[in-house]
């Protein structure tokens, strides 16, 4: 397994449609706007979309971005749209990603990373710690974790 970028790979469409096989309504959304060219627009310029992948079948996938469904916040960057896919969950394949996103963090000479999710216990195993309740954009309470890289 090894973890690529979506925007450096070859085959865009094929990790497109394998984006959209989440059961997650957000990993839909997150292949709309790759596929309607709003992605940038919605979540910052420069922002990635990090695959954890196995040959041509993905595993895992998360966004490495300037803004997430928290805003407007001063908090930067996020890692968002996390999914692994049920066959592979329990085996902390998410936190390959994670540790990408860490690197990417310290390229930016950022020595903090965002989360934004409603799940309680996930995210703490890979080093997160939560940090206050915020309303994400549709006005719902969101749980705000933070790691420092």
């Amino acid at each position: 397994m090894r973890v690529i970028s979506f925007f450096d790979s070859e085959n865009k469409e094929h990790w497109i449609e394998e984006i959209r096989k989440s059961d997650w309504n957000a990993g839909p959304f997150l292949a709309k706007m790759l596929t309607d060219g709003t992605f940038f627009e919605t979540v910052g310029e420069g922002s990635e979309v990090l695959l954890l992948v196995d040959g041509d079948v993905l595993v895992s996938h998360c966004t490495f971005s300037k803004f997430d469904d928290i805003q407007p916040t001063e908090l930067t960057p996020w890692v968002g749209f996390v999914y692994t896919f049920e066959k592979y969950r329990g085996n902390r394949y998410a936190g390959l990603l994670f540790r990408e996103a860490e690197r990417l963090a310290k390229e930016c000479s950022v020595n903090e990373i965002y989360l934004s999710t409603n799940h309680t216990g996930l995210y703490e195993k890979y080093g997160f710690e939560y940090k206050t309740m915020l309303d994400d954009l549709e006005g719902n309470p969101s749980g705000i974790y933070v790691k420092t890289v």
